[in-house]
């Protein structure tokens, strides 16, 4: 992940202090000023939190993903692998056995 360089933190934002001259700014709007770029780097460090956290909890969600789809391709491997072989499977015998079960319900044929 790509790590942002803040250079200022708010609270050096909020400690800086001016050098005045004969003609300098004025403290109030530099204060005011300061103030509102305060707010947006709180704003930007929780925003990157926030994403941050996201970016985990995604991360995560695909490593599941990409375990369940490898246990599904060898779990179907397997089953295709019977099949060719002539063999069912557990699953298998078990479906044909509910089907028989429904066909004796559906036609009125119980034994």
């Amino acid at each position: 992940m790509n790590e942002v360089e803040i250079k200022l933190s708010p609270k050096e934002i909020l400690n800086k202090e001016f050098k005045f001259d004969a003609k300098g700014y004025r403290p109030k709007e530099v204060d005011e000023y300061l103030d509102t770029i305060i707010e947006d780097y709180n704003e930007f460090i929780h925003l990157i939190k926030k994403l941050e956290r996201e970016n985990r909890e995604l991360e995560e969600e695909n490593r599941h993903l990409n375990n369940e789809l490898r246990r599904l391709k060898i779990e179907l491997e397997s089953q295709e692998d019977e099949s060719s072989s002539g063999k069912f499977s557990s699953n298998n015998v078990d479906l044909l056995k509910r089907l028989s079960n429904l066909e004796k319900i559906v036609y009125g044929k119980n034994e």
